[in-house]
């Protein structure tokens, strides 16, 4: 990262960003309180909305659906439609902001590809969600109670019981129990409402005869050598998910290209730490170069359009150590991004990985690194409990591979790998490298006399099944 494209990209919030964003939060209002009663300001925020893609193929239907809103009588393929058009402007949004982020990096990006969708299967299994999310945006997050949210579950149980439906599923089942969570919506003082209207939207979307992107046998494969830089661990109360971050140079003198792979687990709330690398036993190879700090030697691994690697711990071989800074001090800035498919085109999915190096720390509430006059605040939030990256050392460093995202109206770099000094003592830590078990006495300590619960609720499950 260079300090003037960086100063240039954290100055210069794209045309017109503010204002897509203002049609958007009119819109997300109106799911607040209801479609039901909307009311002219709430209306006119609908219109709002149409009138935002006018311009598009979506135009003429939004304003159609928009009305048809107003005056009560709002349909599925209506609200498919006002998801859409807020879909596409958010989509919009994050075209800009990535187009300035890949110009201050100088990053080149894969032209996007037209979308492979499943085929509409004979019967749809989709029609109760619609259902249920119509009557979400009729009753508004201000009118959703236990009844409302109890209404989903046969639809959620149906799905999951389908394993290609499962991703969808998951979607609805975790927007149920957020909002399960928070009854009565009603007594709550502020809601997250971009959240909600975000996962709302994208299940609407995705509950689409055949909208689902499709994973078939035409899904073109590569074979290589593996280089991850840095790992991402999206932790929730059930479920956990690895998201590795790296630079492929296929094989066959290919120039090299960005890729992530991920694999994710089911957990209950008492799994957290360093236990969650427990979850994911079924990819020792894995696991093994991310400890290890290893190349991985693979071969055939399906690649999707998206940069997304489809792992399979079987095709994969641990190859030579490397140091993950040096590769992304070498090949990061010459490695060719992938396309941003449709539906995940989105501002906040922005999470593009970074070097960054020889900054200073400007420590307050927020710490931030500074190259020259550019100033960029650290993501701590979402530093992993699995590992040993602590604020403290994203504090102490001097050089960081992270991810850049967007959150909140701004540009912040989550750190997944650091250098710093220590008591005069160089130290690199890696979010992964406690992936075969943690590194730190105090914490191996910690974990003896906590004892395991991974295996602990694993011997009581086993138990109850011989019953």
């Amino acid at each position: 990262m260079l300090a003037t494209p960086l100063k240039e990209l954290l100055d210069q919030a794209p045309d017109g960003l503010p204002e897509a964003f203002a049609v958007v939060d009119g819109f997300d209002d109106a799911l607040v309180h209801g479609l039901a009663r909307l009311g002219e300001e709430r209306a006119a925020a609908l219109s709002a909305l149409a009138g935002a893609v006018a311009a598009t193929p979506l135009g003429e239907r939004a304003a159609d659906a928009a009305a048809k809103a107003a005056a009560g009588s709002v349909t599925d393929d209506d609200l498919a439609v006002l998801a859409g058009a807020r879909a596409a402007l958010l989509g919009a949004a994050h075209d800009a902001l990535l187009d300035s982020l890949d110009t201050a990096l100088g990053r080149t990006r894969a032209p996007l590809e037209p979308a492979v969708t499943a085929a509409p299967a004979a019967a749809d299994p989709f029609a109760g969600a619609r259902s249920w999310l119509r009557e979400l945006a009729i009753a508004g997050w201000r009118g959703v109670d236990h009844d409302l949210v109890a209404a989903a579950g046969q639809t959620i149980e149906a799905l999951l019981d389908e394993p290609r439906l499962r991703r969808q599923a998951a979607l609805l089942d975790g927007l149920a129990a957020e909002l399960r969570a928070c009854c009565p919506v009603a007594a709550m003082p502020r809601p997250p409402v971009r959240r909600w209207a975000d996962l709302w939207t994208r299940a609407l979307l995705l509950a689409r005869p055949g909208a689902a992107p499709g994973i078939g046998e035409d899904v073109p494969s590569v074979s290589g050598r593996l280089f991850v830089l840095g790992v991402d661990v999206h932790e929730h109360a059930t479920a956990v998910q690895v998201q590795a971050h790296g630079v492929l140079e296929p094989a066959g003198g290919e120039p090299p290209r960005l890729v992530r792979t991920s694999v994710a687990a089911a957990k209950v709330d008492t799994i957290v730490g360093p236990a969650l690398w427990r979850l994911f036993g079924g990819y020792p190879v894995l696991l093994g170069a991310l400890a290890g700090r290893h190349a991985l030697e693979v071969t055939g691994l399906p690649l999707l359009a998206s940069g997304d690697l489809i792992w399979h711990d079987d095709r994969a071989v641990a190859g030579e150590p490397f140091d993950p800074f040096a590769v992304a001090r070498v090949r990061l800035a010459g490695a060719l991004a992938p396309a941003v498919p449709a539906l995940d085109r989105h501002p906040v999915r922005i999470a593009e990985p970074v070097l960054a190096e020889d900054y200073t720390i400007e420590r307050g509430q927020r710490p931030a690194l500074r190259l020259g006059e550019a100033r960029l605040e650290f993501d701590l939030d979402r530093l992993p409990s699995c590992g040993p990256l602590t604020p403290e050392l994203v504090a102490a460093s001097t050089a960081c591979i992270g991810l850049v995202r967007w959150d909140a109206g701004r540009w912040l770099l989550q750190p997944l790998a650091v250098a710093a000094t220590v008591k005069r003592k160089p130290v690199v830590a890696h979010g992964g490298e406690w992936a075969t078990g943690p590194t730190d006495p105090k914490v191996v300590k910690a974990e003896a006399r906590s004892g395991d619960a991974v295996a602990v609720l694993r011997e009581r499950a086993g138990r109850l099944l011989r019953r």
